[in-house]
């Protein structure tokens, strides 16, 4: 019934349309795999494979989708591990309807994928987690100008491209052009992975979020 309310409310969006449905974990990353849509509305909680080992398995096997986590679970380590497992975005089930169209246009187009607000979560995360040292700093830091560190770490701190600008005294779209750098010489895929990045590598220290951006 769920699925079948899911359908019907897509279907009627303009530019959108459901090509496929899964009863489970296992049936999602069969079918997912076989249609390769442009987006997935997964499920955290699902019978025989739960949503982030079935999005784990599908961004572990290169499947070209973007995976978009659907949930009534509003708790910040399904966020965190959402995201970790390869997921595009978070959206809760309660959420109104155009709020769920616009999101998988969002994450379809690749644009700025979560909202400054699920960005803190990922960052209150790390902070619960206490400090991560930089002891296995990943090389393609290396590959980043000072400038692109800078930004990374601003976008850690849960900054828009706009509040980035500001800071820096450049324009936004010098900011977007960063960023975009950024997430190309780390082979990144969207500026949340970034976030978890700029984090699991030092770049910024969990619970400093009022100082200056760590360069290592």
């Amino acid at each position: 019934m769920v699925r079948a309310g899911f359908r019907s409310l897509l279907d009627g969006e303009p530019g959108l349309q459901v090509v496929g449905e899964a009863a489970d974990g296992e049936q999602a990353v069969e079918v997912v795999t076989r249609l390769a849509p442009d987006v997935t509305l997964m499920d955290v909680r699902m019978p025989v494979l739960d949503g982030l080992a079935a999005t784990r398995r599908l961004v572990a096997a290169g499947v070209p989708t973007k995976v978009l986590v659907l949930t009534t679970f509003d708790l910040d380590e399904y966020v965190f591990e959402a995201l970790r497992a390869g997921a595009s975005g978070f959206l809760l089930k309660d959420a109104p309807a155009e709020e769920l169209a616009a999101a998988i246009r969002v994450v379809a187009s690749g644009d700025s994928l979560l909202a400054p607000g699920v960005t803190r979560r990922v960052i209150d995360a790390f902070v619960r987690r206490g400090p991560t040292g930089p002891a296995h700093q990943d090389p393609r830091l290396g590959l980043l100008t000072r400038r692109e560190v800078e930004v990374l770490g601003l976008l850690a701190r849960g900054l828009s491209n706009l509040d980035v600008a500001e800071r820096l005294f450049v324009s936004e779209g010098t900011t977007k052009t960063h960023v975009s750098n950024v997430l190309a010489k780390l082979g990144l895929r969207d500026r949340v992975q970034a976030v978890i990045f700029a984090y699991e590598n030092g770049v910024v220290v969990p619970g400093a979020a009022g100082e200056d951006p760590s360069y290592g």
